[in-house]
């Protein structure tokens, strides 16, 4: 598999590639400088599932920040810079644990070999990264005058050699394109020449609807055939909702373990209680539990047992009265209004 064979890259306390576990990664969207609002936007992100963050460093004051933030956090911390070399280094030089770059738009060979050299003095990995929307024009002549995913492979492997020719390989690639199937076949060819680790994500995928579908599918792909180190699900909306959805297909993918799976039934005219808004508050429920099993919530009480057998426990609500299942068999009986309370006591035994 790919991921098994890419480059070992730690991130400060964690590590990456190599056939370690893919890690999920977010972004945060307040004012880097306003460190309160970011530590606590991020402390939510870690109890979340979060275990790398990034955020944008554009001027002095955010990047003099990091030093603040990093000291109320426990992951790693990314800068992402743009543009300016300089504030590159001072992220640096105030704790980041990688930067994510664009080689291209940085700058002089000797802006370049600065960045490199405070990294390589603090060993902060650099993440390469390159956006189809800001593909160079002379790569999208090449091929007809239109983005395509070769010319995105390309103009990323260019931007890693401007790293490797300063002798440094402490690197971490990112390829992205908010076209689906553009992105999947980017990330197919790179993997084959590429040994560093990849961070894989759909950006600019849209809404919290739109863009869960769009990272599901892509990110489905790209990570089932083995490639990826790290990825984000980029949402425009609250980063948590990024994290819920990263956790969950990696564990439909089998790459993580852990967390509580809810299945439920998409109703039908039998349904006599609110499915949809019992299933939404079991979802909410399980996702502060440290548990790695199976929870079914069901419409009906004729069938209600039977689906649920597969799960480690269930509901099932009837008219007025509801069942609680485990294993496939019924063990109380409770009214409606005490279902969602009697599954959280059967949780609560599990912990």
């Amino acid at each position: 598999m790919y991921r098994d064979n890419t480059k070992v890259i730690k991130i400060g306390n964690r590590v990456i590639g190599g056939g370690n576990p893919v890690l999920i990664q977010s972004m945060t969207n307040t004012p880097t400088e306003d460190v309160k609002s970011t530590v606590d936007q991020i402390l939510r992100l870690e109890k979340a599932g979060c275990e790398i963050i990034r955020c944008t460093v554009p001027d002095e004051a955010a990047a003099k920040a990091l030093k603040e933030i990093k000291k109320e956090i426990h992951i790693p911390l990314v800068a992402d810079i743009h543009f300016d070399y300089k504030m590159a280094i001072l992220a640096m030089e105030n704790g980041a644990d990688k930067i994510r770059i664009n080689p291209g738009n940085i700058g002089s060979t000797d802006r370049i070999k600065a960045v490199v050299d405070c990294a390589r003095e603090r060993n902060i990995p650099i993440r390469v990264g390159v956006n189809s929307g800001s593909l160079e024009k002379n790569i999208i002549e090449k091929y007809g005058g239109h983005v395509c995913a070769e010319g995105i492979v390309e103009s990323a492997m260019d931007k890693v050699r401007i790293i490797e020719e300063q002798n440094y390989d402490n690197i971490v690639v990112s390829i992205k394109s908010s076209d689906v199937l553009m992105c999947v076949k980017a990330h197919e060819l790179i993997a084959k020449e590429c040994r560093y680790p990849l961070h894989v994500g759909i950006t600019e995928s849209g809404t919290v609807y739109s863009g869960n579908i769009k990272s599901a599918i892509g990110l489905g792909i790209i990570l089932n055939q083995g490639i990826g180190d790290t990825i984000r699900v980029s949402l425009t909306g609250d980063p948590e909702e990024e994290i819920k959805s990263a956790k969950l297909i990696l564990r439909t993918l089998g790459l993580r373990k852990g967390g509580v799976e809810v299945v439920s039934c998409p109703t039908c005219g039998r349904t006599k209680i609110n499915l949809i808004d019992l299933a939404s508050k079991v979802e909410n429920l399980v996702s502060t539990y440290p548990l790695d099993i199976k929870v079914a919530v069901m419409g009906c009480v004729v069938n209600g047992p039977g689906e649920a057998r597969e799960a480690d426990l269930g509901i099932a609500g009837g008219i007025g009265e509801g069942l609680l299942i485990k294993k496939g068999e019924v063990i109380k009986k409770v009214p409606e209004n005490m279902l969602l309370q009697a599954l959280k006591e059967e949780l609560d035994k599990l912990v």
